[in-house]
């Protein structure tokens, strides 16, 4: 990685920066031979009345000016590059929002669940325009609950529809997300997420994914991890897995095909007893698998202990994914800056002294 925040893509034309001295030296040679020249005249108050009043550095400034333009021009011709915050080219994002029953702790006001949907709708409605938002829900399994839409109204109504179940199945929530990004894939979802034991047919008959039909796979060629910049994916989630596919391997997947994974995890590290359905059980963070997620994707891991935190998470999370750092080359704008130097000079010129310099 290049130290110097400007670069330049051809460097070696930078040697006519020299041509700026050298005019220096010209243009003080000139004044001098001016000076020279003045005590030809008869009379000197001549010369004073000549110049007029205005103050001695008026006369200097539109060479200055100009001088400025030609070392920015001779700048923009060895092509500067720099990193530079840009608007993302992402134009999709999937939230994939864990709706298990250890939602339901009040470890983070009024519940961790609660506290999610509202962190995600100011996401959502912060969002600009052209991002389409798709929205995945795994508890047990995983569903795809809203697809990818601009309408910041169905995507709202899809957060407020969430339903607790039993179990985390974090795998597959990052699975369906994909399957969401990638719909002619050849993705076969329950095979990813089930297997091809008995279990499979059985969760296949019940299951909210036995309408996504299988296609012939085409040929995948694995690209960098975050190379992949049209789509990203937002994972939250509260609480260990407890059944479906490792989610590290699931987010091996996403590396394959450069799509980041941004983890958020919800709650207390020690967790909290809470009962469920007749079950009681205690709802604990598991950190470490979230970090390994955003790892392995190139993505970030962040953490939110109250609805606060979570809410400055999802607004950090949204000026990320609306701006980005990209080393582009910026020729034009220092060609603009020295054409604005260049019509600065000849104005103040035109101004001062009816000339153009």
């Amino acid at each position: 990685m290049n130290t110097l925040p400007v670069s330049f893509l051809w460097p070696s034309l930078l040697w006519l920066l020299i041509l700026v001295p050298l005019l220096v030296l010209t243009y003080l040679w000139l004044l001098r031979r001016r000076k020279k020249l003045a005590v030809t005249y008869a009379s000197l108050a001549l010369v004073k009345e000549a110049m007029g009043k205005s103050p001695p550095w008026r006369r200097h400034l539109p060479p200055a000016l100009f001088l400025g333009a030609l070392a920015l021009m001779l700048l923009a011709t060895a092509r500067p590059v720099a990193t530079v915050m840009l608007p993302s080219q992402q134009d999709t994002i999937i939230l994939a929002m864990d709706i298990s029953g250890s939602m339901r702790a009040k470890d983070v006001e009024p519940t961790r669940l609660i506290a999610a949907q509202n962190a995600a709708r100011t996401f959502i409605k912060e969002l600009p325009r052209h991002t389409r938002v798709g929205i995945v829900a795994f508890a047990g399994t995983a569903s795809v609950v809203q697809q990818p839409t601009q309408s910041r109204e169905d995507a709202l109504a899809a957060i407020d529809r969430f339903q607790l179940q039993r179990g985390t199945a974090t795998g597959s929530g990052i699975i369906v997300a994909l399957a969401t990004l990638f719909p002619d894939a050849g993705f076969d979802v329950s095979t990813a997420i089930y297997g091809n034991d008995q279990q499979a047919s059985q969760a296949r008959s019940g299951s909210p994914l036995e309408a996504t039909p299988k296609k012939a796979a085409p040929e995948f060629k694995p690209v960098p991890p975050g190379s992949y910049k049209q789509a990203a994916v937002i994972l939250l989630s509260d609480g260990q897995r407890t059944t479906g596919p490792d989610p590290v391997d699931a987010a091996k997947r996403a590396a394959e095909r450069g799509v980041r994974i941004f983890t958020v995890g919800i709650g207390t590290v020690d967790g909290e007893v809470i009962g469920f359905e007749g079950w009681s059980f205690r709802a604990r963070l598991d950190e470490d698998a979230l970090k390994a997620v955003a790892s392995v994707t190139q993505g970030e891991y962040f953490y939110a202990s109250n609805a606060n935190d979570l809410k400055k998470v999802y607004q950090s999370l949204n000026s990320r994914l609306v701006l980005e750092a990209k080393e582009t080359e910026i020729s034009g704008l220092v060609s603009a800056a020295a054409a604005l130097l260049a019509l600065l000079a000849g104005l103040l010129s035109m101004l001062w002294f009816n000339r153009i310099l």
